[in-house]
């Protein structure tokens, strides 16, 4: 886990490859791709969350959370209403397309080796975190998920469990949900005044409720003088009678911390 300092020439040509490599991968593969949209929405609410568009980040300058905003208006018109049909596989990143500044993209915060900086269509991170974070209340299956590598900001009003996000970099780090169902199932995504809001609707009532939680949390001092992060993801699953159907393993987490993890403890007069 400790940190690896690579040359601005090294990460482009990484880029420049794995780029390369996923469009490969897209026009070759047999993966059926979502891309149906539906104007009416599905009956049935699965799941629903939002996030809020704005937050005050340590050393953040408000213009870039604006900024993320723009992005997000688009980013949303290009996945909201699509439609997985059974079998088939949404990316993420195939639906959205390169976020460039010729589509109406502007500079948002971009995380960038435990740091951040601005960057064209950067923001757009908080659309795969709720992404990711709504699908795991379904049946549907997460088959690319990147975590993050650094926990860059302290919790801060946290409601969901460390490590519940998914990081995203066009192309090569995809999210993707596969639907192993014998139902449709539609995203809707979009923006209200305050928040970013997603939603996974189908064309039954849902038969199970999902409940994501964490093991196993801890935080390690490493050989190299930094901090690491930790936990487990899991997922309760119950019928309607609120009996316990599975307890299933999601996925782990580990990411280097970029804050000082334990406050001093306050001397008293």
């Amino acid at each position: 886990m400790k940190p690896i300092k690579r040359s601005k020439y090294r990460i482009l040509l990484g880029r420049i490859y794995y780029t390369s490599k996923r469009y490969v991968e897209w026009y070759f593969s047999r993966t059926r791709f979502a891309k149906e949209r539906g104007d009416t929405c599905l009956p049935y609410l699965v799941s629903t969350h939002q996030t809020p568009l704005l937050r005050q980040l340590k050393d953040v300058d408000m213009w870039l959370q604006h900024n993320k905003v723009k992005n997000l208006e688009i980013a949303t018109k290009q996945l909201n209403g699509v439609i997985i049909h059974p079998g088939e596989t949404l990316s993420y990143w195939k639906l959205i397309g390169n976020p460039t500044k010729g589509k109406g993209y502007v500079e948002g915060m971009v995380l960038f080796y435990g740091g951040f900086k601005p960057g064209i269509g950067g923001g757009l991170c908080q659309l795969s975190n709720l992404l990711y974070w709504i699908t795991l209340h379904t049946p549907l299956e997460v088959v690319e998920r990147h975590r993050h590598s650094y926990d860059v900001f302290p919790d801060a009003n946290r409601t969901q469990p460390f490590g519940s996000g998914a990081t995203c970099a066009y192309n090569y780090l995809d999210l993707r949900i596969y639907n192993p169902t014998n139902e449709p199932y539609q995203l809707k995504v979009f923006l209200t005044e305050d928040h970013l809001v997603g939603e996974w609707h189908t064309t039954n009532s849902p038969i199970h409720s999902y409940e994501i939680y964490e093991k196993e949390h801890k935080i390690t001092l490493e050989h190299w003088g930094g901090y690491v992060r930790h936990n487990l993801i899991y997922k309760r699953v119950c019928n309607n009678k609120g009996v316990l159907v599975r307890d299933e393993y999601v996925t782990e987490n580990h990411a280097i911390m970029m804050y000082q993890p334990f406050l001093e403890e306050r001397k008293s007069n």
